[in-house]
């Protein structure tokens, strides 16, 4: 494996894509890492698409995150160690560029804050941000401070703020959540991707394995006030929008019609699977009974009507995996029980509407992974879903 670009450097639109997540390279090394561990694959075609992803110069550059460069690089390996110890030392070497990376980051994050303007998702989301900087730390150095350091960023993004009379989340962004879904003014966001509840489910989840700060108790509590805030108890079950802007803040009521599909990404999986880790973490059955009792309504056929594709983020992939995940933790079997007809929605999606070109998330690669876990219905050997927070 090559070390990490010096900065600046110019990498070609191939090395880049080899080194995201985002795109085949990389994810299909995760796929041959759990087909190896699993006994469906070997570990020959596993190290040879390791070597595929980390053959170029691994960029470490501050717009890196858990999704590209040298963080995502760290995390296909870390799910290699899981069988081979041979990677451990490739391994350590990024963990020194990922520490680096975090300190940059917490550093602008603290001097944004310093100026009073509105965060960016690429600033704290999963994908680009702290809380995916975050996720990796907490599986490669769980008791660091540097993990600290992130959890105490993420409880000071709680804290409101007030602007032009309304008083606003910390993780308030003034951009759209999507170039062809505009909010004007911004828009405060709900989902695990890229709002609350992945800022909810890092914290709950570092709890969970006593990695805690001052405050982060405070902060969950208080995301969890907003998700009690927000909820929509209606006939077709309980869901969350995906987001708010300024007028749905000051009017109180969400202009979102009623629930949308319920992807991993924005939707009623996400954020019920995050509840429910948050429920774990500070022993609240209230809000674990309000979280299951919403994913498992949301894994009916009416619903999952809204499913269109294949795909982990928002397609039968993500939510198969997610149920699969809160089914373990489920205080009743609501949820296991809807396992085996997820199982078969996504075979028969897999078998229609797989992208080879495409990664992770949108692709043939995270279907399979998907895919390993409902035919073994046992947790992924090598831990990949951690980069989604929902373990």
């Amino acid at each position: 494996m090559n070390s990490p670009a010096p900065e600046p450097v110019q990498l070609s639109e191939h090395e880049m894509a080899s080194q995201s997540l985002t795109k085949p390279t990389a994810a299909a090394a995760l796929l041959h890492i759990e087909r190896a561990l699993s006994g469906t694959g070997d570990w020959q075609s596993a190290h040879a698409h390791i070597r595929q992803a980390a053959a170029g110069p691994i960029d470490s550059a501050p717009h890196t995150g858990l999704y590209y460069g040298a963080p995502a690089i760290a995390f296909v390996l870390h799910a290699a160690n899981t069988g081979k110890p041979r990677y451990q030392a490739a391994a350590r070497t990024l963990d020194k560029h990922v520490a680096r990376l975090a300190q940059r980051r917490l550093a602008t994050a603290a001097e944004r804050m310093r100026r009073r303007v509105p965060a960016a998702f690429a600033e704290y989301d999963l994908f680009r941000g702290l809380t995916g900087l975050g996720a990796l730390l907490l599986l490669r150095a769980p008791g660091s401070d540097l993990l600290g350091a992130v959890l105490s960023y993420l409880a000071a993004l709680t804290k409101p703020r007030r602007v032009d009379g309304v008083e606003l989340p910390g993780w308030w962004v003034d951009h759209d959540p999507d170039p062809l879904m505009p909010t004007p003014g911004g828009h405060v966001n709900l989902g695990l991707a890229h709002g609350a509840a992945g800022l909810l489910a890092l914290l709950s989840l570092a709890s969970l394995r006593g990695c805690t700060v001052p405050g982060q108790t405070d902060a969950i509590d208080t995301l969890g006030g907003w998700f009690d805030q927000w909820r929509q108890d209606s006939a077709d079950g309980t869901w969350w929008p995906q987001w708010l802007t300024r007028d749905d803040l000051r009017t109180g009521h969400t202009a979102q019609p009623g629930p949308g599909r319920p992807s991993w990404c924005y939707g009623t999986a996400g954020i019920a699977r995050a509840q429910q880790l948050a429920a774990l973490a500070t022993n609240d059955p209230v809000r674990r009974g309000i979280a299951e009792k919403a994913m498992a309504e949301c894994l009916t056929g009416q619903h999952l009507q809204n499913i269109t594709d294949a795909g982990l983020c928002h397609g039968m992939a993500g939510v198969y995996q997610t149920a699969y995940r809160a089914s373990l933790d489920a205080a009743t079997p609501a949820i296991g029980h809807r396992l085996p007809a997820l199982a078969a929605a996504l075979t028969q999606h897999a078998a229609t509407d797989q992208d080879d070109a495409a990664g992770l998330l949108t692709g043939a690669a995270g279907v399979g992974l998907a895919l390993e876990t409902a035919r073994h219905t046992t947790p992924p050997r090598s831990g990949w879903d951690a980069c989604l927070l929902i373990t």
